[in-house]
């Protein structure tokens, strides 16, 4: 997929990190459109987006009036552009299927980010939750992958939206926990299956993804067992 005259071409501002972005940055890339990553002024330009945060996308002229089009929320500009762009099946159903791990992985990330601001007790007790969550997610990943011959990819023999969701949730995590909670990177690495690893490889090896993964580096031997 290239983008032509009559494909639109897409700003995406967020900050410099993996954060909530690093979803919608592999679908911009993978879908071959013209983009760009803006990184505002925080907080300077926080009254000047649709609802104070980010991220943001922009898709340039494309409303029916002929304006800017322009979308909010991480989850709801993932959804657009996977959809857009084909990376979800045509079935509601199915559809469906993919977006709920989407919402799951969510969970995962904000009880990771809770335990990692939690100090003494709080931290134990906030960790407990974010173990149970991460247990789960990682065996209905694993299930999934083996279900479909533990070919790399979630559904299917081609790249998804479940796929590059699931990569970027473990690389948020992974290296996040890398750099902000030695004690905590060997608990995560140790949850990751040879599956989910295989995952890993794969999207990361994806002719559609080389650009991004040529600009931002593979992750694959911070996820690799210690």
């Amino acid at each position: 997929m290239t983008a032509d005259n009559a494909t639109p071409s897409y700003v995406l501002r967020y900050f410099d990190l993996i954060g909530l972005a690093e979803t919608s940055r592999m679908l911009l890339t993978a879908a071959k459109v013209e983009w760009t990553e803006e990184h505002p002024e925080w907080p300077q330009e926080k009254p000047n987006q649709p609802f104070g945060h980010l991220p943001v996308l922009v898709e340039k002229n494309g409303a029916e009036d002929g304006s800017d089009f322009i979308l909010s929320e991480s989850g709801s500009i993932e959804r657009y552009l996977a959809r857009t762009f084909k990376f979800v099946p045509t079935d509601l159903k199915e559809i469906a299927r993919q977006e709920q791990l989407r919402d799951q992985q969510f969970d995962v990330s904000a009880a990771f980010f809770n335990q990692l601001a939690m100090v003494d007790e709080a931290k134990k007790e906030k960790r407990g939750e974010f173990d149970v969550l991460l247990d789960k997610i990682v065996e209905i990943h694993t299930t999934l992958l083996r279900k479909n011959g533990d070919c790399g990819y979630l559904f299917g023999e081609e790249l998804s939206y479940a796929d590059m969701s699931a990569y970027a949730l473990y690389k948020q995590l992974i290296m996040y926990a890398v750099e902000f909670d030695a004690d905590i990177a060997p608990f995560v690495k140790d949850k990751i299956t040879p599956e989910i690893l295989n995952l890993i490889r794969t999207v990361e090896s994806d002719p559609l993804l080389w650009e991004h993964i040529e600009k931002k580096g593979s992750f694959l031997v911070h996820a690799l067992p210690e």
